[in-house]
């Protein structure tokens, strides 16, 4: 009898310390965007782990939109956050709201206000704390504006900004009726400022990608970081000496990471505007294309590297860059890895932005385009070695049949040799990894036991090219076909017949929509087109009649003037995917995949194909890959967790090996980066079932897996 209940006094000894333990970890949750203030997507949870990822369970779900009809599109991307219990998210009609962690239960919803609703990826919210005198609160953007919630309550903070909100068009030093802006990726918090980013439009008129932060408490803003130098400013002497009042770009769209021990906010921007097209910013064009280490109490810069000069292919650095600590010789060093969309890793030290393995600043061709300045020399990264291939030639054409590879050959036969950052010209070349990656703004996930970092990407090639045309700005039709191919062929194609499945043929579009609604589009934007409000109401009448026109067949390909004084202007072709018949990528196989690269060594440790086309498995053809979007989360429990796939599923691979240990058939594609906490001693995964891109079919569920209860 002593022995069972000295064994007894040992059990509940034992189970409340575990449950201490539990609760303890509670404090982790998930309460940040990426995971934690590094954007490390670790989690120290192991409860889940490799011996029992096979018993996981659906614990709980989320019909977040209750029923109401979805947009066949969605901007729905959320990393969710969970803070001492409570999980936060949005759903695809961009409302917010707050659920028990371990029920799914709804606390609160919060709709935003139709008139402020408007375009903008949704990946993740903001949290701050509180203070004695102010309760905590969630910051989420919708269209234009930054928006404030008690997060205990769900309503409106009528104190921040004007009525709960912050104009983001204010401030830049532009006519805000002129301008779009909105943030796909949630702002940082550091102490009481939030630092935010934007999104801007990509052609010509588009907002300057200034970086801001305001009080979390008032909105007031509190210092500004200029993307686009003005005069005075370090690196004003890379762009033409009135840019500054007109360039637009260079815009932080993919988040922020924070070291908090020192202070630093270090932001990864993207390309100038006009995308391709870089005759009237001639320079190096800094801050683009750049990771810049700021003072975040002051937004004074630190450092700076600039991964691509004068860029003329979109590569956005695409993801908020990863903070690792690393032992080296039993010395720790801190770095910053930073993936691309060219499918390399950017290693730099955190404190003076030095290269940890040398990069290369290589000569590349110049330009065939008339008034087109490429710049002789880019950064070319070795070490880390790449996660994805860096060239393509037709030994690379895809080989998952006879009929694919000789369309793809057909193809390959107009085009010109691939060369490392060879700038579009007025004959194809292709874009190797493709527009979107390479990595995209899932981003990667640092396993610290390992030093580990792990990388999903795409490989999918795109055909780019400028084309010449002639405009008679004299007529209106010569108008509007001349801002149509400048503002809205990249997107919708000269021929009207759009790039599936990214944006809408517009052919017909007389039979769908009249002219007023056609206007508003235009002006006010839908899905994922943003609003044209650059334009003024004449140039936007201009297009939407030239559009109209040219669907219905009025409108030849030269003005019907012959005598009429006409211009030559080079614009960019469109988003031309390079595929087979049937859409699937045009080079061989692997088109999706999942990398452990080795940051002490920069060596791959494995690589993986990440996601299956089930048609293809059907003819028997070995897993390809797919496309995706969204990133992985690494645990201590020796997990590798990760959506993204087109083809609908949530996979759990082991982070040592690559070896698939469990996978889940969602409901919709989760194109968003999982989500691992614990709630009362039970660790739940957590992915945001959005769908709604890569032709997949818009979803709102949220789904929550954990072990079964014992």
């Amino acid at each position: 009898m002593r022995y069972v209940k000295s064994l007894a006094a040992q059990c509940c000894f034992l189970i409340a310390s575990l449950t201490s333990a539990a609760q303890a970890q509670d404090y982790e949750g998930w309460k940040t965007y990426g995971g934690d203030q590094g954007n490390s997507h670790y989690s120290s949870l192991n409860q889940v782990n490799r011996d029992n990822v096979g018993e996981l369970q659906l614990a709980w779900s989320y019909h977040s939109a209750a029923g109401a009809e979805l947009p066949s599109s969605s901007e729905l991307q959320i990393n969710p956050i969970v803070i001492d219990g409570v999980l936060y998210g949005r759903n695809p009609l961009y409302n917010v709201f707050a659920l028990d962690a371990d029920t799914g239960n709804e606390r609160w919803t919060f709709s935003p206000p139709a008139e402020h609703v408007g375009l903008s990826n949704m990946r993740g919210l903001s949290y701050w704390p509180g203070n004695e005198e102010l309760p905590a609160r969630i910051f989420f953007t919708t269209g234009h504006f930054l928006m404030a919630l008690d997060a205990d309550k769900g309503h409106l903070l009528k104190s921040f900004g004007q009525d709960g909100r912050v104009d983001l068009r204010q401030g830049l030093g532009r006519n805000i009726d002129d301008i779009s802006v909105n943030a796909p990726s949630p702002g940082v918090i550091f102490d009481n400022l939030i630092i935010m980013g934007s999104a801007v439009t990509e052609t010509s008129g588009a907002a300057p990608g200034d970086i801001r932060a305001y009080d979390v408490r008032s909105g007031d803003l509190v210092w500004t970081f200029h993307t686009i130098p003005q005069p005075g400013e370090f690196g004003y002497d890379t762009w033409p000496k009135e840019a500054w009042k007109t360039a637009g770009g260079a815009n932080a769209w993919a988040g922020m990471s924070i070291d908090e021990a020192r202070g630093i906010v270090y932001v990864p921007t993207g390309s100038p505007t006009p995308d391709f097209d870089g005759s009237s910013r001639h320079g190096a064009n800094l801050f683009s294309n750049t990771v810049i280490a700021l003072d975040a109490r002051s937004g004074k810069r630190l450092w700076h590297y600039q991964a691509v000069h004068h860029d003329l292919w979109d590569r956005d650095l695409s993801s908020a860059p990863t903070l690792v600590d690393i032992e080296i010789d039993g010395k720790t060093q801190a770095w910053l890895a930073q993936a691309s969309k060219q499918g390399v890793v950017y290693l730099l030290d955190r404190e003076t932005g030095q290269a940890v393995f040398p990069i290369e600043e290589v000569p590349v061709p110049a330009s065939d385009i008339p008034g087109q300045s490429a710049y002789p020399t880019q950064p070319k990264v070795t070490l880390p070695e790449p996660f994805t291939r860096q060239s393509m030639g037709p030994e690379d054409l895809t080989d998952i049949n006879p009929e694919a590879h000789a369309y793809a050959k057909e193809q390959w036969q107009q085009v010109q040799d691939f060369a490392y950052m060879r700038p579009p010209g007025l004959k194809p070349s292709v874009l190797f990894p493709g527009f979107y990656g390479g990595a995209n703004w899932g981003g990667g996930a640092y396993d610290p036991e390992s030093g580990l970092y792990y990388i999903n990407a795409m490989e999918a090639p795109n055909l780019v090219q400028m084309e010449a045309i002639e405009v008679d700005k004299g007529s209106e039709l010569g108008l509007g076909q001349y801002l149509f191919r400048e503002q809205c062929s990249g997107c919708h194609g000269v021929d009207l017949q759009g790039f599936y499945p990214y944006a809408p043929a517009l052919t017909g579009i007389e039979q769908r929509l009249g002219k007023r609604e056609a206007h508003q589009v235009v002006a006010e934007g839908k899905g994922r087109m943003m609003p044209f409000s650059h334009l003024n109401q004449h140039e936007r009448d201009a297009i939407v009649d030239y559009v109209f026109a040219h669907s219905r067949g009025d409108v030849s390909s030269q003005s019907e003037n012959v005598d009429a004084e006409k211009e030559t202007r080079y614009v960019f072709a469109g988003y031309k995917d390079f595929v087979d018949q049937r859409y699937y990528p045009a080079v061989k196989p692997p088109w999706g995949t999942l990398t452990a690269i080795d940051l002490a060594s920069g060596k791959r440790r494995w690589q993986i194909p990440l996601g299956e086309y089930e048609e293809l498995t059907k003819e028997g053809v070995a897993p390809t890959g797919t496309r995706n979007f969204g990133g992985p989360v690494v645990t201590a429990g020796g997990l590798l967790i990760i959506a993204a796939t087109s083809d609908e599923k949530l996979r759990i691979f082991d982070k040592t090996s690559g070896e698939l240990l469990w996978q889940y058939q969602l409901p919709a594609a989760g194109y968003a980066t999982p989500s691992t906490y614990m709630h009362n001693g039970r660790q739940y995964i957590v992915i945001t079932c959005s769908g709604g891109k890569l032709g997949t079919a818009t979803g709102d569920a949220y789904l929550a897996f954990a072990l079964p209860q014992p």
